[in-house]
């Protein structure tokens, strides 16, 4: 059947063709995808805006009004590096150079997007690191800083932002210091310094080595003069003589020389003469 103007349009199928157009608008505004490690924060245009009592919407396909809005936020790990001019405890600028961990709260997600929005890494966590890290190194002085202290003031860094996150709605993970750059003159004068202690020390220890050599040769010398005037204290006329007679009669039984007993000698001991 033809309409009459001739042609093979049918004027009927108009609200179907409207209503299928409508319903692809319909559906392309309330279908929303959420990737893997996301989650999606829901604004209702008509029911109070942002959706904070409830839990965000997870990975995966979500149907919505078409008048609502999804916000949607990575809730995996993140990363951010800092480099900043803080100041040490006697007013010398140190460059600082940090990395923080961090994501956000899953169930306090709605929470988050409301009060401090999709820019909160810089409108919370930037200055809660830079705040954190000028606190912690004003309170050494470049030597410690240089030395001994940085895992001290990398664990005060992380706890100072820790707390200064913790009404944030944002989890911290861990701060991760990973350099101090001190002035240059600074850096040589503490080096010049580190290593005259080191010789100081060395030299103390040498010193040290030789006094407890001199004490062992002391008391060694000291053990063979009192071992000596306890063996002078026991040699008797008597036991010198028995010894000197026990000594020449040895030397008579030698096969290379021959003895002659001449009378005594002094303390009565045998004079004792060879053919040599």
């Amino acid at each position: 059947m033809k309409t009459s103007n001739g042609s093979g349009f049918n004027p009927s199928t108009i609200p179907i063709i409207v209503g299928i157009i409508l319903l692809i608008i319909f559906l392309t505004k309330s279908t929303v995808t959420i990737g893997s490690g996301e989650a999606g924060v829901l604004y209702k245009t008509f029911g109070g805006g942002v959706v904070v009592d409830e839990s965000p919407l997870g990975e995966g396909f979500h149907l919505v009004a078409p008048w609502n809005k999804i916000f949607t936020y990575e809730v995996r790990q993140q990363e951010i590096s800092e480099r900043m001019q803080v100041l040490s405890s006697n007013g010398l600028e140190i460059k600082l150079d940090a990395t923080v961990w961090f994501q956000p709260q899953y169930n306090t997600l709605g929470k988050l997007h409301k009060e401090k929005g999709e820019q909160y890494i810089d409108r919370v966590i930037r200055p809660a690191i830079r705040s954190a890290s000028r606190s912690v190194v004003g309170r050494y002085t470049p030597e410690q800083l240089y030395s001994t202290k940085r895992d001290a003031i990398q664990d005060e860094i992380y706890t100072e932002t820790k707390t200064i996150l913790g009404t944030q709605f944002v989890q911290l993970n861990e701060v991760l210091v990973r350099d101090v750059t001190l002035p240059q003159t600074i850096k040589s004068a503490i080096e010049t310094k580190l290593k005259q202690e080191q010789e100081s020390l060395e030299y103390e220890f040498r010193l040290q080595k030789a006094k407890k050599e001199a004490e062992r040769q002391r008391i060694e010398a000291e053990g063979k003069a009192n071992a000596n005037k306890i063996l002078s204290a026991s040699l008797t006329d008597k036991i010198l003589q028995e010894k000197g007679i026990e000594a020449t009669k040895e030397l008579s039984k030698s096969p290379n020389s021959k003895i002659i007993v001449i009378g005594s000698g002094k303390d009565g001991l045998p004079i004792i003469l060879g053919n040599q």
